[in-house]
């Protein structure tokens, strides 16, 4: 096996670069976030409650 060495195709040098500082156009805070959540779950609980009549 020493004799076999494995060839890689060689481009650019074996290093690959990736972006890893990608800045999105929509950001939202950690509490942002937190917020929306509550907000979801609570219309949730008022569509589960109120849903019935709202609908018949």
């Amino acid at each position: 096996m020493a004799n076999d060495p494995i060839r890689l195709p060689s481009g650019q040098g074996g290093l690959t670069r990736f972006t890893e500082e990608y800045h999105s156009k929509l950001e939202i805070s950690p509490k942002g976030v937190i917020i929306l959540i509550a907000l979801v779950i609570v219309a949730l609980i008022l569509l589960n409650y109120f849903g019935g009549r709202l609908l018949s």
